[in-house]
């Protein structure tokens, strides 16, 4: 990820270990980034709708989405992320132990962009920043007279 643009990066995880691990993963893989913290799903949900401490928070480029969760677990955070039509568009990769066809399929129908098992490779999780980046919050990035798409050779915006 370029440098030149510091992504706003939403960690939702309530295990201390795990945090020091995505910061640190962050941190090796040299993602340029502003880590923000939510310990729980009503946290998180604080955040993306600005409440109490997180009047001044930014809108979140990515978020990294643990499943299992204190007060509201991640499967409702997803939904919710997803249903909302001013946060769908924000990427979001799931971060969990969780190996359950259930958890992996609900989260694909869901729309999550990436669901990846604890304990995280630091190489596949770079592998998927890069894509997010690359196709995911580089389009969404883009200036509105770029924010193109051409249908039979007819552009459209």
């Amino acid at each position: 990820m370029p440098d030149s643009k510091r992504i706003q990066i939403l960690l939702v995880e309530d295990d201390p270990d795990d945090v020091l691990l995505a910061s640190e993963g962050l941190r090796v893989m040299k993602i340029a980034n502003d880590l923000h913290l939510a310990m729980d799903g009503e946290e998180a949900m604080d955040f993306f709708h600005r409440r109490g401490r997180f009047e001044d928070a930014p809108v979140p480029d990515l978020v990294l989405l643990d499943l299992n969760l204190p007060k509201k677990d991640g499967r409702e955070v997803l939904a919710e992320i997803k249903a909302d039509p001013d946060l769908c568009r924000i990427p979001v990769i799931v971060l969990t132990t969780s190996a359950a066809e259930h958890d992996v399929l609900g989260a694909y129908d869901k729309h999550v962009n990436a669901y990846i098992r604890k304990p995280v490779g630091f190489a596949a999780l770079l592998d998927v920043f890069r894509t997010i980046e690359e196709f995911w919050i580089g389009a969404a990035l883009l200036p509105p007279s770029q924010a193109t798409v051409t249908f039979n050779g007819n552009g459209r915006s």
